[in-house]
């Protein structure tokens, strides 16, 4: 599902190549690195090659979120039909320096009002690391609720799921 999406602070728009230097700073924050994993993207042609991948790939879909204003990149939504999950899992991250600010709130909620608004799934899930206390409280705010603890790749991680009603 790409779109684009006017918030009242943000732009939320499909990811292009032109936002390789924005994946790249992204990609190394400490909060990227520490609960999404090092995705070896270390310079300006492995950003390309990591936006290249995820525009090949038709079950991935990541939104870039601008403030309206300047036009600055300042987080991801992602939205991604993994083959070892029955449901499309929600994901997102956001500069460091534009954290607790309401903007990842802000874009998440509107990206899954559109979602369900189309109508495209039955429920959505989310997956994080237990000990990732910020993202469990944006899930939360979201409406998504702790299903299960699941194993992955040897990991212990939280499983969170929403149930998407179809409105009459």
């Amino acid at each position: 599902m790409y779109k684009q999406i006017e918030t009242e602070r943000l732009f939320i728009r499909p990811i292009n190549k032109e936002d390789k230097g924005f994946i790249l700073n992204l990609l190394n924050t400490k909060g990227w690195l520490q609960f999404i994993g090092d995705r070896k993207v270390t310079d300006v042609e492995t950003a390309e090659l990591y936006i290249k991948k995820i525009l090949d790939n038709n079950k991935y879909f990541y939104h870039v979120f601008e403030i309206k204003e300047t036009k600055q990149p300042i987080g991801i939504i992602t939205f991604l039909y993994r083959d070892n999950y029955k449901f499309p899992d929600i994901g997102f991250a956001i500069l460091t320096e534009f954290e607790k600010m309401g903007y990842t709130l802000e874009a998440s909620k509107n990206y899954l009002h559109e979602i369900k608004n189309d109508k495209l799934v039955k429920k959505i899930i989310a997956i994080t690391l237990p000990e990732n206390t910020n993202s469990i409280k944006l899930l939360e705010k979201l409406d998504l609720k702790f299903e299960s603890k699941i194993t992955d790749n040897s990991q212990v991680l939280n499983l969170y799921s929403i149930t998407v009603e179809n409105e009459r």
